[in-house]
């Protein structure tokens, strides 16, 4: 499965969002430290879900890294959010 999908469907299974956009922007940073062949290192996810409404903004970026969990992480390079409730 791409990382994308696996992004996609861990966020979707712990939010429930209204909103969810997973851009792979790794030809951005083509050449760049942590850039691979094949793309699948750089995102940015834009998401709107009601139960990050009530946190900060640390607490949901805890939270999405939380639902990720480490095995995915560790495979991204870097990741943008857009998050909010």
């Amino acid at each position: 499965m791409a990382v994308t999908d696996e992004i996609r469907d861990r966020l979707q299974q712990a939010f429930s969002p209204e909103v969810l956009e997973v851009i792979d922007e790794s030809e951005k940073h083509r050449g760049h430290g942590g850039w691979r062949e094949g793309g699948e290192t750089h995102f940015l996810v834009r998401m709107s879900a009601a139960a990050l409404g009530p946190m900060t903004r640390i607490s949901r970026h805890r939270a999405v890294h939380g639902a990720l969990g480490p095995d995915l992480v560790g495979r991204i390079h870097a990741l943008a959010l857009e998050v909010g409730g």
